[in-house]
C-alpha cells in the first residue's frame, strides 16, 4: 500500500526553488507538519497564477533575508501576507565581483573559501536574524515562507536551524540543504550579467551549495557553542518551554 505525500518542491512560475520542509522525521518520531513551513528562492516574480497558489496554500506571512539593495531591486507585497526583513547582506557575491573589477583574479579554491566564510558568519554576525525568524514561528503557526535571494545559502542555513530545533537527523538536514542544486535555476539575465564579471567555475561555485559549506558553519558551532544544542539555546534563544512550544507547532501529534 502507498501513502500519497504532498508535493516537496511546488512548481510556483515566478521561483525554481519553492520547497516544504515537511515530512522529515524530527523528536520523538514525530514527522515535521506538511503545509506549514516553506523555504523559497525570491518571490518578486510571481505571476497571478502562482500568487493564486500561495493563496490556497494558506501562506500568511514571510520570512525575507535579502539585503536591502536586493529587496528594492526585486521588491514584492500582496494583499493578506505580512512580510518581515530580517537583512542579511549578501558579502560573498559582493566581495568576489568587487575583486574581479580591481583586476584581481578569483579561483574556485577561493570562491568556497569565501563561500565558506559567509556560512560563518551566518553563525555569528547574523544570528540575530536568524533568532528572529525562531520568534516570529513561535507567535503563532500561520503557514510561513522564508527565503533569499536564490534560496540556498541564508535560506538554507534558516531551514537547517529550524530542522536541527524540531529534531531532524543530520543526514535529512544535509539531503534537503541539496536539493536546491537539483531545483535552483539562476534567471537568465542574472546569469547573463554575473558571466560577463565572473568566470563560469566561480559562478558554479557561488550559484550551487555543497556540503562543505553548511559543515563550515556546523564547524563554528561546534567550536564556539560546544554544539548545536547549546547553541540553538544561548543563541537562538530556545530554551526548553521554547523548544517545546515549536515542536508542539510544527510537529506532528
Amino acid at each position: 500500500m502507498t501513502t500519497n505525500l504532498p508535493t516537496r518542491h511546488i512548481v510556483l512560475p515566478g521561483t525554481t526553488n519553492f520547497r516544504d520542509l515537511g515530512g522529515y522525521v524530527g523528536h520523538a518520531g514525530r514527522s515535521v507538519r506538511w503545509r506549514v513551513l516553506f523555504r523559497s528562492d525570491h518571490l518578486a516574480g510571481l505571476t497571478p497564477d502562482s500568487l493564486s497558489t500561495l493563496k490556497s496554500l494558506g501562506i500568511q506571512r514571510s520570512a525575507d533575508f535579502r539585503g536591502v539593495q536586493e529587496r528594492t531591486v526585486d521588491a514584492y507585497a500582496w494583499q493578506g501576507l505580512h512580510t518581515h526583513a530580517l537583512t542579511v547582506e549578501p558579502t560573498v557575491v559582493q566581495k568576489a565581483i568587487a575583486l574581479i573589477h580591481a583586476g584581481g583574479s578569483l579561483s574556485v579554491a577561493d570562491t568556497v573559501v569565501l563561500m565558506q566564510e559567509t556560512y560563518r558568519s551566518f553563525v555569528r554576525e547574523n544570528a540575530a536574524q536568524f533568532a528572529q525568524l525562531f520568534r516570529l514561528l513561535l507567535e503563532e503557526d500561520a503557514p510561513t515562507v522564508f527565503h533569499c535571494t536564490a534560496g540556498k545559502d541564508r535560506t538554507g542555513w534558516a531551514a537547517a536551524l529550524i530542522l536541527e530545533a524540531l529534531g531532524v537527523a543530520k543526514a535529512d538536514i544535509e539531503h534537503d540543504y541539496l536539493l536546491t542544486n537539483q531545483f535552483y535555476q539562476r534567471p537568465a539575465a542574472m546569469a547573463a550579467r554575473a558571466a560577463l564579471a565572473v568566470p563560469q567555475e566561480v559562478l558554479d561555485v557561488l550559484w550551487r551549495v555543497q556540503p562543505g559549506f553548511l559543515e563550515s558553519a556546523y564547524a563554528m558551532v561546534q567550536r564556539e557553542h560546544g554544539g548545536m544544542q547549546s547553541y540553538l539555546r544561548e543563541v537562538m534563544q530556545l530554551d526548553d518551554a521554547a523548544q517545546h512550544a515549536l515542536r508542539a507547532r510544527y510537529l506532528q501529534a
